[in-house]
């Protein structure tokens, strides 16, 4: 379950908080409008601040405020041109479906443009009913443009005195999200679960995970001026290098479950990890309250088991020795991973005298660089662009939305289908499937509620409780669980039209059909001129590759001590789990898709996860060597890292080589064996050539699944 739906820490999230300001917003700014005007206009100024609310995500200060006032630009110039054309019936259509082309369009700068190509279509939606005269028209956009602005305003002011406090809490979203991920590594112990069921969920989650720790970045390292940024900066640090401790922990599971099936040493592995995962979450609870956190959390039982166990091991001589340096091995990654997290506590409580990680950095390769350039949307103007094949299924459904709402009898609501589109038709086919469920759903159980209370309820003062509620849930669901916001809105719609035309007996049944019809034209849609996930997948492999090239070479740089810190492995590290989270997040989407058009499941799946544990090799590396620092025989290791770094970039220079000329899968890449190497009497000798070994073997399988791949899906 998502942290923020948890009663406990709902209240603290940004989701929360999101909805009550644009709901302590919208209805201010409707009361005061209503007190010093009439009702008419208080409707046109809160509808300019519902579109630009939709902008009102957690942003760097700069970036809010440009991608608000964009949206009440935009949606101000759609407003006076829907209702310039109102009065000449074609003019309107043809305007109607070319804004819906160019709005969708808009999704070309990424996600973040999703909301404002949401609202310019939802005003388009809302603005196409009115039939006003020309001066009328200027009067209504102008009404408009002032409630988008003091809307602007108002939550530009309240980001501004909150800019500390929505850090916390998009930190410690990061921080939830890296706990549920130490969950699913501690049901790796668990021998109820399948190991690679268990290895494909973790990787999923993954692509989550790099989310938010990017939206975390994007807000924490722009900026950080004072002692309480210098806490959230170290936190954030902190939390990076716990993840990557975490992931040093992929080990041989299936060996440990083959030798220690009968002792009770797993269960105590797998209770470490859920209660590491518990002192993460303790430290995100008290970042979302504005506290410093404090360890808890005994881990001492299940230390003396596992020293138990490996002094069983130990007394068994030969015959488990491969079994206890594994588990040795796994107990020295927990003992570090237990360091940070006591690190992580520390780090919440007081300002360290330097962050070496940031100071004096430039943070740039780190953060979201969104450029708005007009040849990018110009370059993608090509019917093989999946954003221009978006763009006109989307104005070739509204087109059809509009006929069929001119048809019905009750036209004065026939909007709702057109709105129905715009907000189901989505830029790929699973998250239109997704969202039509989610408002099917929520419009039917938003419709049962609806009709309840206006049956059971004639208080308009307990009316307007339930409307306010409605409007809190609408904006803090609507990134969180969209089936709560479809309830939501339908109820707060409805409740409103209630108020104004208390007499209307089919209020609720209209809303009803209105949206099964949009629902049914958008599904229709999603199937013409669809762009189906298995077509990019060439290029995602692809950027897979090549990232990793670039981090191999960055890694084995830091790892042979050959950079005075790790700011390029961190920069590179970054890049390459994006990229893997951009190809797991496509995988994720192929998997709703109808069965004919998934492509190379198994071997996508395969090869996220070798790359994945090429990264897990890499931090397994760099921990042993920190842990025997100063013991290292620096001449052998770097000699044996060396050829190791040569080996595998050549194989996934091979990949990507096999990838260019879509070649059919071939025997891994013969390279000549490392000079054997008999003097080294290091203890961590053996942990680092067995290591090594298995990132050179999953660097061959690579090229395996990555050659797999191309075959499956190039055309025939």
């Amino acid at each position: 379950m998502h942290y923020a739906l948890n009663l406990r820490t709902f209240i603290y999230s940004h989701y929360f908080y999101l909805g009550l300001r644009v709901a302590i917003g919208l209805v201010g700014l409707a009361l005061l409008t209503q007190e010093i005007s009439d009702s008419a206009t208080a409707m046109t100024v809160c509808i300019g601040a519902l579109c630009t609310t939709l902008m009102d995500m957690p942003s760097p200060l700069r970036h809010k405020f440009n991608e608000m006032l964009a949206s009440v630009l935009l949606c101000s110039a759609v407003t006076l041109l829907i209702s310039l054309c109102g009065p000449v019936q074609w003019l309107l259509m043809t305007v109607l479906v070319l804004v819906s082309f160019l709005a969708s369009m808009m999704v070309v700068y990424g996600k973040k443009s999703m909301p404002l190509q949401l609202a310019a279509l939802f005003i388009m939606t809302m603005s196409m009913e009115h039939q006003m005269t020309w001066q009328q028209s200027f009067h209504h956009a102008g009404l408009f443009m002032l409630g988008g602005l003091i809307y602007l305003a108002y939550a530009m002011a309240i980001a501004w005195v909150l800019r500390h406090r929505i850090k916390q809490q998009v930190l410690a979203e990061a921080l939830f999200e890296l706990a549920a991920y130490i969950d699913i590594k501690a049901d790796f112990y668990d021998t109820r679960f399948n190991l690679t069921e268990q290895f494909n969920k973790l990787v999923r989650h993954q692509s989550i995970l790099a989310d938010r720790q990017q939206a975390s970045r994007d807000l924490i390292l722009r900026s950080h001026k004072n002692s309480k940024d210098a806490i959230v900066v170290q936190v954030h640090v902190c939390m990076l290098d716990l993840y990557e401790l975490i992931l040093s922990t992929h080990t041989d599971y299936a060996l440990l479950r083959q030798h220690l099936a009968d002792s009770d040493v797993l269960k105590s592995l797998h209770d470490l990890a859920y209660k590491a995962a518990r002192d993460i979450e303790a430290v995100a609870y008290a970042v979302t309250r504005k506290r410093a956190s404090y360890a808890q959390i005994s881990y001492d039982k299940e230390w003396a088991d596992i020293e138990e166990e490996i002094a069983r091991l130990h007394a068994k001589g030969d015959a488990a020795q491969e079994a206890l340096a594994t588990l040795r091995a796994q107990r020295n990654k927990i003992r570090a991973i237990l360091k940070m997290i006591a690190e992580l506590h520390l780090a919440s409580q007081k300002v360290y005298d330097n962050v070496p990680f940031w100071s004096g950095a430039d943070m740039a390769p780190f953060l979201s660089q969104q450029k708005y350039e007009l040849k990018t949307l110009l370059s993608n103007l090509r019917l093989d662009s999946p954003v221009f094949r978006f763009a006109l299924r989307v104005s070739m459904a509204i087109s059809v939305g509009l006929l069929i709402g001119h048809w019905l009898p009750y036209a004065a609501h026939s909007y709702w289908i057109v709105l129905t589109i715009v907000i189901i038709l989505r830029p790929t086919f699973s998250m239109t499937r997704q969202r039509r469920a989610d408002r099917i759903i929520g419009t039917i159980i938003g419709c049962i509620i609806t009709a309840i209370v206006i049956r059971f309820v004639h208080s308009n003062i307990v009316l307007m409780a339930i409307l306010f509620l409605s409007i809190v849930a609408t904006p803090t669901f609507i990134y969180l669980r969209y089936r709560y916001t479809a309830i939501a809105v339908s109820l707060m719609i409805l409740l409103q039209m209630h108020l104004v035309a208390p007499s209307n007996p089919n209020l609720v049944s209209e809303r009803l059909i209105d949206t099964l019809i949009g629902a049914a034209v958008a599904t229709v849609f999603s199937f013409v001129l669809a762009n189906w996930e298995y077509q990019s997948l060439p290029r995602l492999v692809r950027q897979v590759l090549n990232v990793n090239v670039s981090y191999m070479q960055a890694s084995f740089a830091l790892l042979q001590g050959k950079c005075f810190d790790d700011f390029a492995y961190r920069i590179e590290r970054k890049r390459l789990m994006d990229s893997l989270a951009a190809l797991s997040s496509a995988l994720v989407r192929m998997l709703d898709e109808p069965a004919s058009k998934q492509r190379a499941v198994e071997d996508i799946n395969l090869f996220i996860v070798q790359n994945y544990l090429l990264v897990a090799h890499v931090a397994a590396l760099r921990s042993i060597l920190g842990r025997h620092a100063s013991q290292l025989p620096v001449a052998p290791v770097n000699a044996l890292l060396g050829h190791s770094h040569t080996q595998v970039c050549l194989t996934l220079s091979r990949a990507l080589e096999q990838l260019d000329n879509q070649a059919a899968i071939s025997a891994p890449l013969a390279v000549p064996a490392a000079p054997p190497v008999s003097d080294v009497t290091w203890s961590g000798w053996p942990l680092v050539q067995r290591r090594i070994r298995l990132l050179q073997a999953d660097a061959d399988k690579i090229v395996i699944h990555s050659a797999a791949i191309v075959h499956i899906v190039a055309p025939r």
